[in-house]
């Protein structure tokens, strides 16, 4: 009956529900929003547009926003929040007290007020870029973490931080974040934390013109973040490059015997001088170790030839003292026996029993007595 009713007067009801907001237009201009409940309105001769609004959906988003804050700005005023951003600004928008987003720099936000409660908070990027460690963790949970940066750095290492490719600040160990607002913000880690660098196959003509290869070894630590981040492209590389020209420079002013003589020195001169560079990029360098020295095959086997003539030689010097204080000793032997004949018996008996142990039959032709006799002539001659 209210249907029929409300045709013929020219009017049309609109249900709008507790958790939709309505903007209506007749002749093509804005009347309102409605709220939930039910609206008798003028069809205006079939010109009657309802735009529905779901609040699950808290951002407004219209083709008729300018035209409702300009023509009607109690009723936007009423119904509607906005958040305004500036150059350089950076809003974190609550709804109940918990983080709804974030709007970066020189942005604008309309929201139904229903659909709050709506608080934020402003934040001056270029008078404070970093967050605190709260907001942080507020936002990383929210998973709003589009506008701004987070960098970790280690223990044992620092992070330099660069604004639009302008250092701006040496990080320590922890966790921090920048807001981005517009600008790059990037960092490069460096390891505090001593390290070591080896050189290796490095060929070296020496002055007797050998080719020889080498192995080194350096231990060194960044001492200087900023100076070894900025003075030189790669302060790892440039300590290789100083390693092996300071060496090629050192060894090949030295025959081959020479630097064999030394193996595993190293000049104190080059190594001062590879610190001082090295201290002016800021990388304090500890050891310098030459760990190898490798010969062509060819030198290798000469220099083996060599060392085998040495050590016969050597063996031959050895074994010629050894004869003749052999033969020394029988002579001093010799002698003793000559001058004492019963020293010369003893000698034959201790011979006599060490053949006897030897064989299983002995027989003597003297016999047993002749040589007790031989015996006691001994023992009267010794006695007289």
């Amino acid at each position: 009956m209210k249907t029929f009713l409300d045709k013929i007067r020219g009017r049309t009801r609109v249900l709008i529900s507790e958790n939709e907001r309505a903007v209506h237009l007749a002749k093509g201009e804005l009347q309102g929003i409605l709220g939930p409940g039910e609206h008798s309105l003028a069809t205006m001769r079939g010109t009657l547009v309802i735009e529905r609004h779901n609040l699950a959906q808290p951002q407004f988003r219209s083709d008729y926003e300018k035209a409702l804050f300009d023509k009607l700005p109690e009723v936007a005023e009423r119904h509607l929040t906005v958040v305004r951003t500036k150059p350089g600004e950076v809003a974190v928008l609550e709804r109940d007290n918990r983080v709804h987003t974030v709007l970066g720099p020189d942005e604008r936000l309309v929201l139904w007020r229903e659909a709050g409660p709506w608080t934020w908070e402003l934040f001056d990027t270029e008078a404070d870029p970093e967050l605190s460690p709260k907001l942080m963790r507020r936002l990383g949970d929210a998973r709003q973490t589009q506008q701004f940066v987070i960098v970790p750095v280690t223990e044992g290492s620092v992070a330099l931080l660069h604004m639009d490719g302008v250092l701006t600040k040496v990080l320590e160990a922890g966790l921090h974040a920048y807001w981005k607002a517009g600008r790059t913000v990037t960092q490069r880690i460096i390891d505090l934390k001593r390290q070591s660098l080896d050189v290796t196959g490095q060929e070296v003509l020496t002055l007797d013109r050998v080719t020889i290869r080498i192995n080194l070894s350096a231990e060194y630590r960044v001492a200087d973040p900023v100076k070894a981040a900025t003075e030189v492209k790669d302060f790892a590389d440039t300590l290789y490059r100083a390693l092996q020209l300071v060496f090629r420079q050192h060894l090949g002013a030295l025959k081959l015997d020479q630097i064999l003589e030394r193996k595993g020195e190293v000049n104190a001169e080059a190594a001062d001088k590879i610190r001082a560079d090295m201290a002016m990029i800021g990388v304090e360098v500890s050891d310098i170790v030459l760990k190898d020295v490798i010969l062509p095959g060819e030198m290798r086997e000469i220099l083996n030839k060599v060392v085998t003539a040495e050590k016969e030689a050597e063996a031959n010097v050895i074994r010629r003292r050894e004869e003749t204080n052999a033969t020394r000793s029988l002579l001093n032997t010799a002698k003793v026996m000559a001058e004492n004949p019963v020293m010369l018996r003893l000698k034959e008996l201790e011979a006599l029993e060490s053949i006897a142990a030897k064989v299983d039959r002995l027989t003597i032709h003297n016999g047993t007595g002749g040589l007790m006799n031989d015996l006691v002539r001994l023992r009267d001659e010794s006695a007289a």
